[in-house]
This record gives structure tokens, C-alpha cells and sequence, in this order.
């Protein structure tokens, strides 16, 4: 992964809107991207469609379906929020090699409580990834754009 700071600040932003349209479509507030390998350019985004497809899982799905392993791995998938072990573990098998969030899923835990809708693990996405065979770079929490994520939460749960 080889995302520059400002590279790392835009995706995050662009991600962050993501889940504000989600947001504005009654769905949760995340938001995630496939950056390719160029630092630059899109090559997907989603947004959170319900409490089991997440927007990193769903994600890391579709990429996997169009795109060849050895594609993925030069990828990063920007995310708002750390991912849970569902997507987390998505991730690792669809072999994308990067990943950027911006919000820790303990902050996130702390935001939203005990929502039925959102039973937050306090597993952090690092843990996931140091169970397996293969070594996913990770950056995050990202403190940056920590209060523009968290306020997206803040106003939904």
C-alpha cells in the first residue's frame, strides 16, 4: 500500500460522503472504497445495505468477483470505520492487501452502545488479520477526519 497522507485525508473524505448518502437513505453511515494501486483512482464504492452486508464485506465481495487476486493484493480498501471480523476477514480472503479507516470500531462501540441494530465487537480488524498467513497494512484510526466520521454516528444511532 502505498498511499500518500493527502491521498489517505481524500479517500477517507470521499468514503465519509458515501455514508452520508446512505445515511440520507435510511441506511447506517458507513462507507467504503477500492482504491487501486495507482493511490488514485476508484475502482469501487459502497455504501452499508443492512445490519449483515456491510459496505467493506459487500465490498471486498464484489471486487473479488470481477477482479483476479493478484489484482486485489495491490489494492486498498478505504472504510470510515474499522472493519468488524466479518469484514475483516472478507477482506483477507478476497486478498486485498491495504486497508485505511478512520474510526476505530472501539470508538465506534462507544457511539453507538448496545444498538440492536449495531452490536459492536470490540475485535479490532489488526487481531483478524494477525490470525492468518498473509500480512494485510493497515492504517487507521485516522485522527484527521476521526470527528467528521464520528459525527456522521453521533446523529444516526
Amino acid at each position: 500500500m502505498h498511499l500518500t497522507p493527502d491521498q489517505i485525508l481524500r479517500h477517507l473524505r470521499r468514503a465519509n460522503e458515501v455514508a452520508r448518502t446512505a445515511m440520507a437513505r435510511g441506511k447506517h453511515p458507513f462507507g467504503a472504497l477500492l482504491v487501486a494501486p495507482d493511490g488514485e483512482t476508484v475502482l469501487l464504492e459502497q455504501a452499508n445495505v443492512d445490519t449483515v452486508n456491510h459496505a467493506e464485506a459487500v465490498l471486498a465481495r464484489v471486487a473479488a468477483h470481477r477482479m483476479a487476486s493478484d489484482e486485489l493484493w495491490g489494492c486498498t480498501l478505504v472504510t470510515t470505520v474499522e472493519p468488524c471480523a466479518m469484514c475483516a476477514a472478507t477482506q483477507y480472503w478476497a486478498h486485498i492487501g491495504g486497508l485505511v479507516y478512520g474510526l476505530s470500531e472501539r470508538r465506534l462501540l462507544e457511539l453507538t452502545g448496545n444498538h440492536a441494530e449495531n452490536p459492536t465487537l470490540d475485535l479490532p480488524c489488526r487481531t483478524v488479520f494477525g490470525a492468518g498467513q498473509k500480512t494485510i497494512d493497515v492504517v487507521g484510526p485516522v485522527p484527521e477526519v476521526e470527528e467528521e466520521i464520528a459525527a456522521l454516528h453521533r446523529g444516526f444511532w
